[in-house]
């Protein structure tokens, strides 16, 4: 747990960096959708792909949060999070997610037991460094954010069973926003380091691979009105277990209700999953927030 601790406050300590904004520019909040949704992990971004953008609508005089609560029904598994995160001074983020992975019957046919559900906590720090992605209109510059996620899983023994090393460990990213507002374009780029499997729920590491290695998160999305935001992601996975872990992509709709409560729908393909293959599903998370 020392290296769990020492991640947050690596990520916290960063705060120290400064950032200045025309005054015209922070009397009000962000636009509509500016701020992201809760991704599977709890941080401001699309629904699996990292964004530089910090959640919430707060300006660098404000603070902002919300509550967020995702389900994605898949052929042979239900993947469920919840989590909350808070926007502080449009500088730094910090959120936390429980993810609930129930295998369903599948479980039997793996030898866990019907409705067997994984389950894990990530505690989330991210710090923006460089830019803004909305008023920096005149610049090609984009924001830029770096993060860390503080990772627990359960069942370390199952873990052990299907060959992952650690039931603990942590993730480091860095992502890149820009908001085009004359072409209604939202484009993102991130480069994470990690270890995990199926993002941790099945453990770190495994006979496959025990070292960091570069994995590519990216999206982009039209903003169709100023309430709707259309577009795509995709998010490569490594596969340390000795099975074939298969990247990530989906499809989706996010719409602002008001400002303080959105929806995002997705269609979204994992791929192959603990051996069972075609894991498609509808996605829908629902964020309350300021």
């Amino acid at each position: 747990m020392g290296e769990l601790r020492l991640a947050l406050l690596c990520a916290i300590l960063l705060t120290s960096a400064h950032t200045v904004h025309a005054k015209d520019l922070r009397a009000g909040g962000k636009l509509l959708l500016t701020g992201g949704v809760s991704n599977v992990e709890g941080a401001g971004g699309g629904g699996i792909a990292s964004w530089a953008l910090i959640t919430g609508y707060e300006t660098r005089d404000g603070i902002g949060g919300n509550l967020h609560a995702t389900r994605l029904t898949l052929p042979d598994y239900k993947f469920t999070t919840y989590g909350t995160a808070v926007g502080l001074y449009d500088r730094l983020e910090l959120s936390y997610a429980r993810q609930d992975f129930d295998t369903q019957g599948t479980g039997a046919k793996l030898g866990l037991g019907s409705g067997f559900t994984f389950h894990q906590d990530v505690l989330g720090a991210k710090l923006r460094v460089l830019g803004d992605a909305v008023y920096d209109q005149d610049s090609w510059r984009p924001q830029v954010a770096v993060g860390v996620q503080v990772k627990q899983a359960d069942h370390g023994a199952v873990i052990g069973l299907l060959g992952g090393k650690h039931d603990q460990g942590v993730d480091w990213y860095v992502a890149a926003s820009k908001v085009l507002l004359n072409e209604s374009l939202v484009l993102n780029g991130a480069m994470r380091a990690t270890k995990a499997n199926q993002t941790g729920l099945l453990g770190f590491g495994g006979p496959g691979n025990d070292s960091y290695q570069p994995q590519f998160e990216g999206s982009a999305a039209l903003l169709v009105t100023r309430r709707l935001a259309i577009g795509v992601e995709y998010r490569t996975k490594p596969s340390n277990l000795g099975l074939k872990e298969d990247d990530w992509m989906d499809i989706f709709a996010a719409f602002a209700i008001s400002k303080n409560l959105s929806v995002t729908a997705a269609y979204a393909d994992l791929g192959q999953i603990a051996t069972f293959r075609g894991q498609r599903g509808l996605y829908l998370s629902l964020q309350a927030g300021f």
